[in-house]
């Protein structure tokens, strides 16, 4: 693995600094400190809107404040601490993952990010900088200021008990109810899709339709349905899908984030109606629901017709929501295919187990990820 000059540059600094200010213990802090100089990271820092200045001022007190200095008759070489070798570490095998040779700041920076109970993370969070934003940026060029999954604002008019953090429409929830299936494809948390070339063609010409462009992926458990959306995720990533494709954002419903807590009446079709604006008002975000059949009655009350599904339908006949989703041939036949108006607006393609020819390929084609996993 090849370490960008850039970064080379970066990783010197924040031992310097660690140094010249007699800290025992190379930090997470210290590495932010240096990105704040290093051009690639400060770039993407800005583009998320961060106060460089103001973080670096932070920084410099928190090292003079809560940092013990060493006296200057102790040999020193300061030591690396566990979380700063875990973030290179981190980003180190995601860009491996990603089939990528070099890695460079932004990498470095995405993964400190994941150090959630660093004070550096928390400086950041203090000036509404997220690992979001910066994955977005970093993956696909956009800009804080020009994201188009804009916080949703609750509905005043709607009356919740107070004080319960359990309630009630996230402010933004995709971050909260899905995964953004691209971003782990940016990560290197993907592995690539080997074969399925028929399904995947047939996923990509849904849902470049303008109308029913919505596929749901039909076939025995294990059979490597989700493996075809993580792989047309990857795709999406790495450029190689047709132009009417191209910027596409895959959101991973998280049905269990969904229905968590949800005390009182409506909160689940609350949520789940916040997830579906936030996709149906971006034209390039496809939600992704997995064990489609699962929506078919979730949310409803007894004897009551308001469900998940009933949600969704407008916004799947108009083609301003678009949705994929998966399942097995029996929970097809027994939910999901009850509700007829539902299964209308979806292009069923069947995924069959794959022959013993294809299941070589796919371990083979699989075999660089498990050797550098198991370290073999």
């Amino acid at each position: 693995m090849r370490i960008d000059d850039g970064l080379k540059l970066t990783l010197e600094l924040a031992v310097k600094e660690a140094r010249r200010r007699r800290h025992e213990y190379l930090t997470v802090e210290h590495l932010l400190y240096a990105l704040c100089s290093d051009e690639l990271a400060l770039k993407s820092l800005r583009a998320c809107k961060a106060d460089i200045a103001k973080l670096v001022d932070d920084l410099e007190s928190f090292f003079t404040n809560d940092l013990e200095e060493l006296s200057e008759d102790i040999e020193l070489e300061p030591t690396q601490t566990i979380a700063f070798w875990r973030v290179i570490q981190r980003a180190a095998m995601q860009v491996r993952g990603a089939g990528n040779d070099a890695i460079d700041s932004n990498h470095v920076l995405i993964s400190l990010m994941r150090e959630s109970d660093s004070y550096a993370v928390y400086l950041l969070g203090k000036q509404e900088v997220s690992r979001l934003d910066v994955v977005r940026f970093v993956s696909h060029g956009i800009p804080k200021s020009e994201n188009p999954l804009r916080r949703l604002e609750g509905d005043s008019s709607t009356s919740a008990p107070p004080n319960d953090d359990e309630e009630g429409v996230a402010d933004d929830p995709l971050s909260a109810y899905t995964v953004n299936l691209n971003e782990r494809a940016a990560e290197g948390l993907v592995d690539p899709l080997v074969g399925r070339d028929d399904e995947l063609r047939l996923v990509i010409q849904a849902l470049s339709r303008r109308r029913k462009n919505n596929p749901v992926l039909v076939g025995d458990p294990g059979v490597g349905k989700t493996a075809i959306i993580e792989g047309l995720a990857l795709a999406v990533h790495e450029g190689n899908v047709p132009s009417v494709l191209e910027d596409v954002v895959i959101y991973s419903l998280d049905m269990g984030a969904l229905l968590a807590g949800t005390k009182y009446r409506g909160q689940f079709e609350e949520r789940l109606k916040g997830v579906t604006n936030a996709i149906s008002g971006d034209p390039k975000a496809v939600l992704f629901i997995d064990e489609i059949h699962t929506i078919v009655g979730a949310g409803a009350t007894s004897g009551g017709s308001m469900d998940a599904s009933n949600l969704l339908k407008p916004g799947l006949s108009s083609g301003q929501l678009r949705c994929i989703g998966s399942t097995t041939y029996s929970d097809y036949k027994a939910s999901f295919e009850r509700d007829r108006a539902l299964a209308r607006r979806f292009q069923r393609i069947d995924v069959e187990e794959p022959s013993i020819e294809e299941t070589e390929q796919i371990l083979k084609g699989l075999l660089p990820r498990y050797e550098a996993h198991h370290d073999v």
